[in-house]
């Protein structure tokens, strides 16, 4: 293992891996928070100059119609289908691509039979398929599901797969020779040792769902904030479009830091999520 800090305690035991404790917790956000002022600051002055003309509202009307639209009812009913439909397909995703990723990982045959199918598989982004999708399904909201699944499974399976296939060797021989049968060795040696992966593939699934329910609804018609910026930008408001698109950034921040804030707490043990202070 690797050791990360110079500063280890001698009460640390050897081999461990060590995070330095953070110096100062308000720093981050802190700079995080001027950032954003010093980019409203240029996003305010680049609109009152004109230099986009009408295409691009002041920073201050676009944050009165986000405070708008959070006294509506179409919006958080907008939001809330759109949260639901990402976090359904996620939660499909999971279950189908960490079942496949299994398979493939622990089967020679099956690996070999389907691994070239999702090589191929793996460039085609979703919105190649949406066309297809809408044809087939019409402007739903299973549309947008199914959309969703394609987008996410595909890279879990693949994370899960190489997980599996990353198993040490020697840990499987010591779960043979106690006479471990095939589902508990799966259970306590291969699904711990592909955690990181799946952790991995699933915070990075977890805004790709969101980005392709969005995108569902802005190119394909299905219900959500996706169909609302379309219909706001068809209509020439801006500032309305500014705002939902503010509203995704923050849906989007929100589903980064739960992901990765669940996937720390499932894999605490891991040394990658250990802390251990000097």
């Amino acid at each position: 293992m690797t050791v990360l800090s110079s500063t280890r305690s001698s009460r640390v035991p050897k081999g461990l891996m060590v995070r330095p404790r953070r110096k100062n917790a308000l720093l981050r956000p802190g700079l995080g928070l001027l950032g954003a002022l010093i980019a409203l600051g240029i996003w305010q002055l680049t609109a009152v100059a004109g230099s986009f003309g009408n295409a691009l509202p002041t920073a201050t009307e676009t944050i009165g119609r986000f405070v708008e639209l959070l006294g509506t009812a179409t919006f958080w009913h907008d939001a809330g289908l759109t949260v639901a439909i990402a976090l359904t397909g996620l939660g499909i995703s999971a279950v189908l691509g960490v079942l496949l990723g299994v398979l493939m990982g622990s089967s020679r045959v099956i690996r070999a039979a389907t691994l070239a199918i999702f090589e191929f598989l793996k460039p085609i982004p979703p919105i190649v398929v949406l066309p297809l999708m809408v044809m087939v399904l019409g402007p739903t909201t299973p549309m947008a599901l199914v959309l969703v699944v394609i987008g996410c499974a595909l890279g879990i399976a693949m994370q899960t797969m190489a997980g599996v296939a990353d198993t040490d060797p020697v840990a499987l021989s010591t779960a043979r020779s106690y006479g471990l049968g095939r589902g508990e060795t799966m259970w306590r040696i291969v699904l711990p040792s592909a955690g990181p992966f799946i952790g991995t593939a699933m915070r990075v699934s977890a805004p790709a769902s969101l980005v392709v329910t969005v995108v569902a609804g802005l190119l394909g018609g299905a219900p959500g904030l996706g169909r609302s910026i379309y219909q706001a930008q068809a209509a020439g408001n801006y500032a309305t479009l500014y705002a939902l698109v503010a509203v995704l950034g923050i849906l989007g921040l929100v589903f980064q830091g739960v992901a990765e804030s669940v996937e720390a707490k499932v894999l605490h043990w891991h040394p990658s999520h250990r802390e251990v202070k000097p």
